[in-house]
Order: structure tokens, then sequence, then C-alpha cells
């Protein structure tokens, strides 16, 4: 995977902070972005280089569909300067926001916040870098296992990322043209700040998720990002259209 640039939104933190981290190692450089976390951005960017790879962040708002076209062009002279490419290889849409809300409780503004994020953001993203793009290049969505199981506050969440998980294979079918693979994951519960990071820092929540998972444990980061490092290896060449549930086995 040398020489590959993979394009993550919503890289400075999180699980799309990992996954740049392993890809990385892989030798894949990174175009990463970030909201408003400069500060974590640049430690990212460090980080990396500290490793000797090659990394660029660009800020991005996913919600602010007018800025795309900025955006790509940023894209377009950051290849050029950064990487003496015009085309990167990989896109990962992570860029997110977890929100709870009952069903009876939630406001026509959490919906919206949430079909911004998860839904409208990839596909508007996804068509404006697309022309960037090469052929046989790599798409990953990110779902979420909240679209397999269900857990109460998370009903608007889970269909916008079941909406995700169909574009998803209509992607694949649509861009099998230019040989481009689409696929998706569907984290389980994982320890960081998602959700205010309950699971990862609230011992007794901690404990019930981990009862509910095959593997006995939550998952973490790396669990993660490994995975999507190896979603988008040559090793992985024949999987398409799909969701990679990864969740160590939670509520089987």
């Amino acid at each position: 995977m040398t020489n590959q640039i993979a394009l993550i939104t919503g890289a400075s933190r999180g699980l799309g902070r990992n996954m740049a981290l392993h890809l990385a190692k892989r030798g894949v450089h990174i175009i990463g972005t970030y909201r408003s976390g400069v500060a974590e951005a640049e430690l990212l960017k460090q980080e990396i280089e500290a490793q000797g790879g090659k990394v660029a962040m660009l800020p991005l708002d996913i919600t602010d569909t007018v800025s795309y076209e900025t955006f790509s062009s940023a894209v377009t002279s950051t290849l050029m300067a950064d990487f003496g490419r015009e085309r990167f290889d990989f896109l990962v849409n992570n860029a997110g926001n977890g929100l709870f809300a009952n069903f009876i409780d939630a406001t026509e503004d959490q919906f919206g916040s949430l079909i911004a994020t998860h839904l409208r953001g990839p596909i508007f993203l996804t068509q404006k870098l697309l022309p960037l793009m090469e052929d046989g290049g790599r798409i990953l969505n990110v779902s979420s296992g909240f679209v397999r199981f269900t857990l109460p506050g998370y009903s608007i969440y889970a269909a916008v990322k079941a909406a995700v998980e169909v574009l998803t294979r209509y992607m694949a079918v649509e861009l099998g043209s230019r040989r481009i693979r689409v696929n998706a994951i569907a984290p389980g519960a994982i320890a960081t700040d998602f959700g205010g990071g309950a699971v990862r820092d609230n011992k007794d929540v901690n404990a019930y998720v981990a009862q509910g998972i095959a593997l006995s444990r939550v998952g973490l980061p790396d669990d993660i990002g490994g995975a999507v490092a190896a979603i988008l290896s040559d090793d992985m060449a024949w999987a398409n259209g799909t969701t990679f549930d990864i969740s160590g086995g939670q509520l089987l």
C-alpha cells in the first residue's frame, strides 16, 4: 500500500485519527480533515511525520456543502504540492457526530444535523471528489452497529446509518465501471469520546456493554483502525458493496 493516498474526513480525533495512524504505518500517505481542532490536527500531523509518513491536514465542515468547491480546490493543490500526484486512492467518509435522543423527543433540528453530517455530507462530498479519485480506488463509509441491534435513544441516528449502508451498495454498483469498490464498516461499542465518552470513561457502563459482546470486552480504537487498513488493502480487493460488522460480536 506504499505511495497511495487516503483522504479521511474527521481525521483529527477519535476513530478517524486511529484510521490515519494505521494506514500511515502501512505506508499510505494521509490527507485528513478537521472541523475546528487545529491543535489536534497538528498533533496527528507531527505523529505521522515522526514515523516517516506524509500527511496534510485541511479544514472542512462536512455539513457545509457550499464549501465543498473550495475544499476540492484545496485537495487538488495539496495533492500536487505535497505528494506530486493529481489524484488520490482512498476516500474514508468518517466525519460524524453522535446524538442521543429518544424517538418521541427527537427534534427536526437534531434530525437535520444527523442527515447533514452522516448522509448529505458523504453523498455530495464524494460527488465532488470523484474526479480526483484514481480509477480502481476505494471508498469506505462508516455505518454503526446500531443498524443491526437496538438501544433506546439512537433511533434517528441508526436510521440515518441504515441509509448509509443502502447507499454503499448503490455506490458500489454505479461506480463499478471505474473499478472503484465501495464498502462500509459498522463499529460496535468503542472506547472513544462518542456519546460523551461514557463507554470509555465510566467503568460501570463499560462493564455493562462488555457483557453483551462475545469477546467480553469493549472495542478499542485500534480494533477499528486496523480493520480499516485491512479492508482498504489489496488483500480485500474482492470485497465490494458490503458492510463489515466490527463489533467483537456485540448482541449477536
